[in-house]
């Protein structure tokens, strides 16, 4: 089979996805003014696992979605009980939400699609679910580690979004030891071509002084690596241990597993405050 081809077979036994209860965040949301009501489009295209609510606003911008037969371009319009909601000709409906860790191996690439044909995240959930989810941003084809995949698009929005400062914990192996100045220097922040990159905590893990471990919070693309190519170093290994308060706990490499109630009500909540 495909999975076995590429040498990672996960959950052989497809396990249940969790009913989530989200009565408490809503109860939270009411009492910081969101009082529940009709749905905006954009949210409304989201809970479908269409893509992200700022992506759905280009959609609807575009024409690409209906409400009772007809083209709305208006961005604030909120759909009602009984309307009847399509993109690209297909009726959409708020999916059964669903949240995935996954425990990424080297070598696939995160992505939904590859043109290419390589090896995506996509493969490794393959049998996790019926509904359509995607990965919450991205890790490049070479860092291993935590990676969560959802059909929330509006949570996965707010995660992604830089001024939420999410925090993500990586450890890191140079191709040589770290000197003490270029240590100081990543910890006071390194100017790179497009702007400042500064960390939220700096480690060295062992004594060859070869592989530390960074907390930051920036999400611009190969950040990790770049702040120390920026200083020379070659980045041998990199692998994302900590992502908004997940963990790898139990969590092998390649192998996935459905976020709990509790987890999934924290990272909303949290997005809250």
């Amino acid at each position: 089979m495909k999975g076995k081809k590429r040498g990672f077979r996960i959950n052989k036994r497809k396990p249940e996805a969790p009913k989530y209860d989200f009565d408490h965040v809503r109860k939270v949301e009411k009492d910081k003014g969101k009082a529940p009501g009709p749905m905006r489009l954009n949210k409304y295209l989201a809970h479908a696992g269409i893509c992200s609510r700022r992506e759905a606003d280009t959609l609807i911008e575009q024409g690409l979605v209906k409400v009772n037969g007809k083209k709305l371009t208006e961005m604030g319009y909120k759909v009602q009980i009984g309307d009847t909601v399509e993109f690209k000709g297909k009726v959409v409906k708020p999916e059964k939400l669903i949240y995935i860790l996954l425990n990424k191996p080297k070598s696939f690439i995160t992505t939904t699609k590859d043109p290419e044909d390589r090896k995506t995240v996509m493969d490794l959930v393959s049998n996790a679910c019926e509904e359509r989810i995607f990965p919450v941003g991205r890790l490049d084809r070479n860092t291993t580690g935590l990676l969560l995949l959802t059909n929330d698009g509006d949570l996965a929005d707010k995660l992604m979004h830089p001024s939420n400062n999410i925090k993500k914990v990586y450890q890191v192996t140079l191709d040589k030891p770290i000197s003490e100045q270029d240590f100081n220097a990543v910890k006071a922040g390194v100017e790179l071509e497009d702007g400042s990159a500064h960390v939220d905590g700096l480690s060295v893990l062992t004594p060859d002084a070869m592989t530390l471990g960074i907390e930051i919070h920036i999400g611009r693309n190969r950040i990790v690596r770049r702040i120390f190519e920026h200083l020379g170093y070659d980045v041998v290994k990199l692998d994302r241990t900590l992502y908004a308060g997940l963990t790898k706990k139990d969590l092998p490499r390649g192998k996935w597993r459905f976020l709990s109630q509790k987890e999934v009500a924290r990272l909303k909540i949290m997005k809250l405050k």
